[in-house]
């Protein structure tokens, strides 16, 4: 299987991001859609930015289309990927969505529509389509979650992210309601595991580590609760709260936001309105200011909107003490992404155990619980640690 590489060479082109992809977030209808089938991370990341790009022309435009590069971009891959980019599209094409909820009469309605009716790839343009049915679902005004690209991005579990997507969209009732626990095995995709039909294993291999990264990674904090029938777990919900560091989408009104010298730079870069009071209230005024400096003192930006974007979503432009980073080091952390990513799940997991075993100072091994290889303040450490593992891979650097 090819590598899947994160690429930030390339800047995501000013003219791609208008409309509904300077938002920065999808909206995700909250009735009983169910994707059934085993989408990966980067396949719902995937989806996520095709509706985003289609939101505004849902109903009006049969067919919808972006950047094929802008798109790699977006998602966080290796933007010459074209086969990862073509087996994804493809993996949504086959996978099913289903619907089961009552009408604006009253009736109960069911349906079923595959996630994307067709994908093509031409001309490095990307050209897809919803079928109406379910672009007329994903449409519907009444109910909206927020899923936000940000925080999207952050996820490195697709069972986390499903498990994301479908309790953010409960998140002004404060519960998901009780699932039958088939129903939830689905919706993680495992329905068909002889194996997590057994709760004991789903608990311990799907729901902890699922529940302990959307709380450490999103905006919202998520329980589970069961339900038994006598010795065995028949339901299943989630109670969700707002995670108080990283709300970030609950944005005021902007009006003392707006009044910030930091606002106005952004404004003058091009950046929404949204999307500046988004930034503003993730990273705060000082960290986004140095980015725009650093920003600044680069030559050649073709997309200043796009770069800006990158630094804070990736964090490149500062170093620990706010020093600005070299070259080098993107490099560096470039190789370590390569390098990760060719690892099997299970050494990954072994890898980042063993990484912070060696860690003694407490702001090193913060840093690195909340960046993982991409951490700021282990980079020396960070490189020595893979350089053990494999010397000839920071050949050439």
């Amino acid at each position: 299987m090819k590598r899947q590489t994160v690429d930030h060479s390339g800047d995501i082109p000013k003219e791609k991001l208008t409309g509904a992809l300077r938002r920065g977030s999808v909206k995700k209808h909250v009735g009983a859609i169910h994707v059934s089938g085993k989408l990966t991370l980067l396949q719902r990341k995937l989806s996520n930015v095709l509706l985003l790009n289609a939101y505004d022309t849902l109903i009006s435009n049969q067919v919808h289309m972006i950047d094929a590069r802008t798109l790699c971009l977006m998602i966080g891959y290796n933007s010459n990927d074209m086969d990862t980019l073509k087996s994804s599209l493809r993996g949504l094409a086959e996978t099913v969505a289903e619907w089961d909820m009552l009408d604006d009469q009253g009736q109960q309605e069911w349906g079923v529509s595959s996630l994307l009716s067709y994908a093509r790839l031409k001309g490095g343009v990307c050209e897809y389509a919803y079928s109406p049915a379910l672009a007329a679902k994903l449409n519907d005004p009444k109910v909206f979650a927020l899923i936000n690209l940000n925080i999207q991005r952050k996820f490195t579990s697709g069972h986390a992210l499903a498990l994301y997507e479908n309790c953010y969209r409960f998140v002004r009732t404060g519960s998901t309601g009780w699932w039958p626990l088939d129903l939830f095995r689905r919706l993680m995709g495992v329905d068909d595991s002889e194996y997590y039909a057994i709760y004991k294993h789903l608990n311990a291999k799907i729901i902890k580590p699922a529940v302990k990264e959307v709380n450490k990674t999103s905006n919202i904090v998520v329980a589970p609760e069961i339900r038994k029938r006598g010795r065995t777990v028949t339901d299943i919900r989630f109670k969700i709260s707002e995670n108080p560091q990283l709300a970030i989408l609950d944005l005021d009104d902007g009006a003392g936001v707006r009044r910030s010298d930091v606002y106005g730079h952004l404004q003058a870069l091009g950046v929404s309105d949204r999307l500046a009071r988004q930034w503003l209230a993730e990273h705060g005024e000082d960290h986004v200011a140095t980015k725009i400096a650093y920003l600044g003192s680069q030559s050649g930006i073709k997309n200043p909107v796009g770069y800006l974007s990158a630094a804070l979503t990736q964090d490149f432009g500062t170093a620990a003490r706010g020093a600005v980073v070299s070259s080098d080091r993107a490099r560096v952390l470039e190789r370590v992404r390569d390098l990760v990513a060719a690892r099997t799940p299970t050494q990954r997991d072994a890898d980042k155990r063993l990484f912070m075993s060696q860690i003694e100072d407490a702001n090193a091994r913060a840093d690195f619980e909340r960046h993982g290889w991409m951490s700021a303040l282990n980079t020396g450490a960070i490189r020595a640690f893979w350089e053990e593992l494999a010397p000839e891979a920071f050949e050439g650097l």
